[in-house]
């Protein structure tokens, strides 16, 4: 059994269409000690694909691959895979309640399932020695007591998982689309706090909700870590005192206009090997947010970014549009 727990204090969730490579990039100019996580991937893409889907960048780590499947077989081969590129953790998904995914016969559908679960967990840990996690809801439409939790909780503590993620929201797996599954069913951050009182042992996270450092750290007084994902997407300047309000870390954070300048090395080597601008700098778009000029940073971005000859100095006529905080004073 793997008992090894990655340090997951504060960790950015994995979002689909949004947390690939270059968001990750990203994110990591803005704190050096969050876990990053890939979007989720499927077995299916990893071993019959023609893409590689398990490509990241170094200065990533420490990142995590989330995988989505339930045969045993395919998920040790994908974490052995995934071992072997780097990754410092494979996170299965419980929580996804897409169609899609319940078809593919994985995600939230899985709590249903807790000793096929346990059989994914240990298979995989037979072939890797990196951590094992399981990131899950507290529920799936009427299984939504704390008995039904407990009982997966169980199943997967038993097979060696030390370290859950937890969505304090039940997931509806007819009837709401993903969106409506982030938001409709009511956030239950105390069911999440009864779960670590009864596993002391698991390191436990709470995703859903979080919106700022000082509500993450009101959950780190109850719990191990704190997943926070579309407020970290939308306004990632929330991620610049991560470092020194959740690690304790000494120094200052980098400025928006820093990291602006920061990035672009990056860019212009992945425009070499065949990126578009616009596919790293879509997600710097909520950078300036709540800033003078921000509007302008955005809309100069949005509408030029995407163009087949952009080029990266296109940010810098962006970053140019924000109204410096001295001029402001003056």
């Amino acid at each position: 059994m793997n008992n090894t727990v990655l340090d997951h204090k504060f960790s950015i969730a994995p979002m689909l269409d949004w947390t690939d490579k270059h968001c990750r990039y990203f994110h990591r100019l803005l704190t050096q000690h969050a876990v990053l996580y890939t979007e989720m991937v499927t077995t299916g893409a990893i071993l019959h694909g023609s893409g590689d889907y398990l490509d990241f960048n170094q200065e990533e780590h420490p990142v995590v691959l989330q995988l989505g499947g339930s045969d045993p077989v395919q998920m040790a081969q994908c974490a052995k895979l995934a071992e072997l590129r780097g990754y410092d953790a494979v996170n299965i998904n419980v929580g996804c309640p897409s169609d899609r995914v319940q078809n593919g016969m994985f995600g939230a559908c899985l709590m249903a399932q807790p000793a096929l679960v346990a059989d994914c967990i240990k298979a995989m840990q037979d072939v890797v020695s990196i951590p094992v996690t399981v990131k899950t809801r507290i529920g799936i439409d009427d299984s939504d007591d704390y008995q039904f939790l407990q009982d997966f909780v169980q199943a997967v503590a038993d097979a060696g998982c030390t370290q859950l993620i937890v969505h304090a929201r039940k997931a509806w797996l007819k009837g709401l689309s993903p969106k409506e599954n982030r938001e409709v069913p009511p956030l239950n951050y105390q069911r999440v706090h009864q779960l670590k009182r009864e596993f002391p042992h698991l390191d436990i996270s709470l995703n859903g909700g979080v919106k700022t450092l000082q509500q993450a750290k009101e959950q780190l007084s109850y719990l191990d870590g704190v997943m926070v994902g579309r407020e970290a997407y939308s306004n990632p300047m929330l991620l610049s005192e991560v470092d020194q309000l959740i690690y304790a870390q000494t120094g200052s954070p980098r400025t928006a206009q820093q990291v602006v300048i920061d990035i672009l090395p990056y860019i212009e080597r992945q425009m070499t090997q065949g990126a578009r601008l616009w596919h790293i700098v879509r997600h710097m778009l909520g950078l300036f947010q709540g800033m003078p000029g921000a509007r302008q940073w955005r809309r100069l971005l949005s509408e030029q970014a995407h163009l087949p000859d952009a080029k990266p100095e296109l940010l810098l006529q962006a970053i140019a549009k924000i109204q410096p905080v001295d001029k402001l004073t003056t």
